[in-house]
């Protein structure tokens, strides 16, 4: 299940990193934390001789949240809102990842229709990922025309979330078992309104970048890595697939049905910003087609499984029947208890692996929970993409990794 991107416009080159020289007067820059180049609250201490990028040091924490911390005092189906807020470009992807580990948790198998909905809705969330970063890279190379482009149909996504759930960037989409609540004619309409749009308008955004001389000149072996370094640090997703290495969790370790649908899985060659652009572009095109697909082939069935400890229900029969008053107020409240035992569970989120750890006791709330961040494993290896580098070569690195900053502190 690999494709590949084509031949490149240019050869790899590698970059000799001179060592520092004390006697040299050094500028030293601080990128950060609030910055418009860094995209995030997070700050880079750079050592410049000239434009040259001499030594790099990252500084993580300005917007520690602890999620985790949160969480293990939180009811299960309470922290659904706060997996929002690690990447919120593609937040539906972070609450459906959470709502599948209670269910391998509490051994509960899901529908087809469920499965089906929820690809749907993971694959928008990737589209609008995806979107984000590449029209960044553009806007950080000096296109800002096409980003606005982009930007209208990532709006007609959010749009989408909000017909469905009420909400638009942190959605707190679903439930553990399913959706609140089945998709509507109007849902429907709008996600066929974006299928039939977003294939042109892909098409006249990659005009204007996949052959540019400006654009290849300015993202061509920069702050490129090999597929052995990336694997040492641990990338996955878009930034590994890119060195060449076919790994996605749908394809690895199928979860909600994905196993149901041909798609294809896009590498690079050398790993540099070019690929990483690339590898997004085209892993747009294999969302769409899996968007399709499972519209076209959505079963029938239920939206939700029959769990009722986690589904509230609905307030007509909350004022009239005592059992459902009864279960509002155990959930509301928080006080369903889970079995006790030990899981892992993990999707391809926008930026990659993103996993959750998850240890209950038997208690009400996880006894441990440990998020898998994607961006905060490879941000990582962020000094040594940039060292031999300009300065400008750094914001697009930066930019083309997508490190989003809710990733960074959990």
């Amino acid at each position: 299940m690999t494709g590949f991107l084509g031949d490149k416009m240019a050869e790899n080159q590698n970059i000799t990193i001179q060592p520092v020289d004390f006697d040299k007067r050094y500028t030293t820059l601080n990128l950060g934390p609030t910055h418009p180049a860094t995209h995030g609250i997070f700050q880079n201490v750079l050592t410049l001789d000239g434009e040259k990028v001499i030594e790099a040091e990252q500084t993580i924490g300005y917007i520690h949240r602890a999620f985790e911390k949160i969480a293990e005092r939180r009811p299960y189906y309470q922290i659904t809102p706060l997996t929002d807020r690690m990447n919120y470009c593609s937040s539906p992807i972070n609450n459906i990842g959470w709502q599948m580990t209670v269910e391998k948790l509490l051994e509960v198998k899901t529908t087809k229709r469920i499965d089906y909905m929820r690809i749907i809705i993971m694959e928008l969330a990737r589209i609008t990922d995806h979107l984000v970063c590449t029209s960044v890279i553009g806007v950080d190379s000096g296109a800002f025309t096409p980003f606005l482009w982009v930007m209208q149909e990532r709006e007609k996504v959010y749009e989408i979330y909000e017909e469905i759930c009420g909400a638009r960037l942190t959605t707190n989409l679903g439930r553990i078992g399913g959706f609140e609540r089945d998709f509507n004619s109007s849902v429907f309409k709008k996600i066929r309104d974006f299928l039939d749009r977003m294939p042109k308008l892909m098409k006249e955004f990659e005009k204007l970048f996949l052959r540019n001389r400006i654009f290849l000149d300015r993202t061509v072996n920069v702050g490129a890595i090999s597929a052995e370094r990336s694997l040492n640090y641990g990338f996955t997703g878009p930034n590994l697939r890119a060195t060449g290495v076919d790994y996605d969790v749908r394809v690895a370790s199928p979860y909600s049905s994905y196993d149901d649908f041909n798609f294809l899985v896009p590498v690079g060659t050398h790993g540099d910003t070019y690929d990483r652009f690339s590898v997004r572009i085209e892993e747009i095109h294999q969302s769409l087609n899996l968007i399709r697909n499972a519209l076209d082939n959505l079963p029938a069935g239920k939206y939700h499984l029959d769990i009722p400890e986690f589904y509230l229900p609905p307030k007509e029969d909350v004022y009239s029947k005592m059992e459902a008053l009864i279960w509002h107020f155990k959930i509301v409240m928080g006080e369903i208890e889970v079995p006790a035992g030990e899981v892992y569970h993990s999707v391809e989120g926008g930026n990659g692996e993103l996993g959750f750890y998850l240890v209950s006791d038997g208690g009400r709330s996880p006894y441990r929970l440990h998020f898998r961040r994607p961006c905060f494993i490879y941000y990582q290896a962020y000094p040594e993409l940039i060292k031999g580098g300009v300065l400008s070569d750094a914001i697009l690195t930066l930019s083309s990794l997508n490190v989003i900053a809710g990733e960074l502190d959990a």
